[in-house]
């Protein structure tokens, strides 16, 4: 029985070092993942860090962003008013000078017919002075100012506008200035 009983000692030990062969590859493994794992946890940190720095950089962004859109809402507003405040001013001197041409017409007709009555009735050849160029509410025929067209809307602009002033889109010289050559 010795014999046998050497053989199931030699099987336990045999059976014991198999196990633990197991467990070393096992524990190796384990150690191989703890590594990796220990790997991504600090990319991970890493990337927490980042997208800590990302989102500040986003935050300070949007808030200068929100700025310049309150001062381009700022320069709309201004640039409605100033077109309201264009519009009254053109509305009022079209008035004025509508009344203006009125009188004109109930004044040249009356001062020809003072000046013939006086010629007529008195005999003399005096006649009221005649409007001066800067009370004659008609100005000469002035020439329109020079225009070209939008390349964006294609409707009549002054020609030196740098943008439309109806679709506000840029607008290029057909003429644009040679730069000057140095000596």
């Amino acid at each position: 029985m010795s014999g046998g009983m050497a053989d199931e000692r030699d099987r336990a030990v045999y059976m014991k070092l198999e196990a633990l062969k197991d467990i070393r590859a096992k524990v190796v493994a384990v150690e191989r993942l703890r590594g990796r794992l220990a790997q991504e946890v600090e990319v991970v940190q890493a990337e927490e860090a980042s997208l800590a720095e990302y989102r500040a950089e986003m935050e300070l962004l949007l808030q200068e962003k929100m700025a310049h859109v309150e001062e381009l809402r700022q320069i709309h507003a201004d640039i409605n008013a100033m077109e309201s405040i264009i519009k009254s001013a053109e509305d009022l001197r079209n008035k004025s000078l509508e009344h203006a041409r009125r009188l004109y017409d109930e004044y040249h007709p009356l001062k020809q017919e003072v000046n013939r009555l006086v010629t007529q009735q008195l005999g003399h050849d005096l006649s009221l002075p005649n409007l001066t160029a800067e009370d004659d509410p008609v100005p000469p025929e002035q020439q329109p100012p020079p225009m070209k067209s939008c390349l964006s809307c294609h409707q009549q602009i002054h020609r030196n506008a740098p943008i439309c002033p109806l679709c506000k889109a840029k607008s290029r010289s057909r003429n644009p200035k040679k730069p000057k050559k140095k000596d």
